[in-house]
């Protein structure tokens, strides 16, 4: 098994952060991993599991042993009387696997077009989009236990999904997967395969401004699985920028929910505050709008800055391949800095979505 020492990470994060891994191993199956828990030297070794590192903000050089999925491949394995069940490598990239869906006629992931990453991390997020979540075409998702060897299956409940959360971020020390929903998996699981019930009765999912827009231009009422991918695609290029381009892990920040009370009495002090009402009452805050009404939007901390085009997204003004990039350090101080400035304007506490190392 080769172990890469002192390898640059700096190509392997979309933020394009510059850091090392004092070691790393690159995981193409099962039979890796567990060969890697064999060896003496690395069995108990803490380790950190690596996608396409597009969720992830590296503030130095990782110590543990990075583990750097690379598992391939994606095929029909099913069907029920409702859906096709689609198995796709964690290692797969998650663009390529939608586009591919499409040209293989199995629809349903469309909205989720063009979001950065691999499909092993998409679980772990709850990736979504314009509507659509990844626990709405779940099926279920095969892993390895990091500390046993030992594989295991999970279904969408036992995933425990929430807004942009699994149960793969939250840990436990107890984590019994046997008959009984895990407490936490958050560096112990090792996602190896994820399935997707993708249904055969198709319609758009749409009701989103942007979406709309596409749908005037275009006079259409009615768009294809296609068509909405296409929009998708152009939306997203049109807001958010080309991580590489313009490091960034996309989204900083997940959208707040709040009370009904509390979104009234925002609006009382700001009437053009950006809410969505939710199926149970509460309101979901555009956090892009809050950074923005802070009048974060361009400003920087050293190389990090906030995208000019969109508040929610910080990104690296320097070089994505040299070493002036934006530091870890950079980053979660300017973080830091508009979590303060949101908080003393609107009370509300804004939450990260990437994870920080």
């Amino acid at each position: 098994m080769l172990v890469e020492k002192n390898l640059p990470l700096q190509p392997f994060n979309t933020f394009h952060i510059v850091a090392k891994a004092h070691a790393l191993v690159r995981i193409h199956d099962e039979a890796d991993v567990q060969g890697l828990l064999n060896e003496p030297v690395w069995a108990t070794f803490p380790k950190f599991v690596l996608g396409g590192g597009s969720n992830v903000v590296l503030t130095g050089d990782v110590k543990p042993l990075v583990l750097k999925v690379e598992i391939k491949g994606r095929k029909l394995v099913g069907e029920t009387a409702k859906a096709f069940i689609v198995e796709v490598g964690a290692g797969e990239n998650w663009h390529e696997f939608v586009a591919w869906t499409l040209a293989e006629g199995y629809f349903g992931l469309e909205n989720m077009a063009l979001i950065p990453g691999t499909v092993g991390a998409s679980p772990v997020q709850n990736i979504g989009a314009y509507g659509v979540e990844l626990q709405d075409r779940f099926d279920s998702l095969d892993a390895i236990d990091l500390h046993t060897g030992k594989l295991f299956t999970l279904n969408a409940a036992q995933c425990a999904f929430g807004y942009r959360d699994s149960v793969f971020k939250h840990s436990s020390v107890a984590n019994e997967y046997e008959g009984q929903k895990p407490i936490g998996l958050k560096d112990r699981a090792l996602i190896l395969r994820v399935r997707f019930a993708l249904p055969k009765l198709w319609k758009p999912v749409l009701g989103y401004a942007d979406i709309d827009k596409k749908m005037a231009e275009h006079a259409c009422l009615k768009p294809t699985a296609q068509q909405l991918f296409d929009w998708v695609c152009e939306i997203r290029r049109a807001k958010l920028p080309n991580p590489d381009v313009m490091g960034n892990v996309g989204s900083f920040f997940k959208n707040p929910t709040v009370t009904p009370e509390q979104c009234e009495d925002i609006i009382a002090r700001d009437p053009k505050v950006v809410h969505y009402v939710l199926a149970d009452g509460s309101v979901k805050l555009a956090a892009g709008w809050l950074i923005d009404a802070c009048g974060w939007r361009g400003k920087s901390v050293g190389q990090a800055g906030v995208f000019e085009k969109q508040a929610l997204v910080l990104v690296n003004r320097g070089s994505v391949s040299g070493p002036d990039a934006a530091t870890g350090g950079e980053v979660m101080t300017l973080a830091k800095a508009i979590q303060t400035s949101v908080y003393e304007r609107f009370g509300i506490l804004l939450e990260t979505e990437p994870v920080v190392v």
